[in-house]
């Protein structure tokens, strides 16, 4: 009789798994809110700071500026060097993802598909590296800003947040640090060479660039002039 009123192995096991899928609802509640809370503030305060800039172990340098204070030179060159179709796609684009792939696949010097949209999202609520939980991560911040934020909000944070050289952010910083000059005076030449660093801004140089830098500046250069009109019609109205 005793016995039979003890509670069995398999109730506890239950037990136990309620609670641990119950902790796993709340986890993801939170995250949610969190993350659409932080995207909607985002929207119209701007961003403080960042996990790359809390992992830098430089001395951190950056001027948050409203994208009417940065030259349209700028956003241009940002378009022809990080993602050519910023306007037209939803967050993603798959063709320029499936090239990247492709050409990885081929061996040499690796080269990512990842959009200016992604890239933002990246940099302002994650962290750098890669591996498959913060591309995810990744993805679904690039969704919320693209809704949230829209394409002018979402240039404007990336030329404030992107990594312009060694403990520099954003475009204002970077004119400043290469040119002495603030962003909204930046030259098509200037801009190109700013935008030619983005990916990789520890080791490219921006004044005195050589080598694949220095072609790929002057390429962006000579594309700025295509780009405006309709390819950064999202960003000028």
């Amino acid at each position: 009789m005793i016995d039979a009123l003890k509670p069995s192995r398999p109730a506890r096991s239950h037990g136990f798994a309620y609670r641990l899928g119950w902790w796993i609802c709340r986890g993801i509640v939170i995250f949610l809110a969190v993350s659409v809370g932080l995207t909607l503030l985002y929207k119209f305060v701007p961003v403080p700071y960042t996990l790359t800039m809390a992992m830098d172990p430089n001395p951190v340098t950056k001027d948050w500026t409203s994208l009417d204070a940065i030259d349209r030179n700028m956003v241009d060159a940002a378009i022809a060097g990080e993602d050519g179709r910023f306007c037209s796609h939803s967050g993603f684009d798959t063709d320029a993802m499936k090239k990247a792939f492709e050409r990885n696949m081929q061996g040499g010097r690796i080269r990512g598909g990842s959009t200016i949209s992604q890239q933002t999202a990246k940099n302002v609520f994650l962290w750098q590296g890669g591996g498959y939980f913060r591309k995810g991560l990744e993805a679904w911040f690039t969704v919320l800003i693209e809704q949230i934020w829209g394409k002018r909000r979402i240039m404007e944070v990336y030329l404030n947040v992107a990594e312009t050289g060694i403990g520099t952010y954003g475009v204002e910083a970077g004119a400043q640090r290469y040119y002495n000059k603030p962003a909204r005076s930046l030259s098509r030449v200037e801009a190109a060479r700013i935008a030619a660093a983005f990916p990789q801004p520890k080791v490219r140089a921006v004044t005195g660039a050589s080598g694949f830098t220095l072609r790929h500046g002057n390429a962006i250069a000579r594309r700025v002039n295509v780009v405006r009109g309709d390819y950064d019609s999202c960003v000028y109205r």
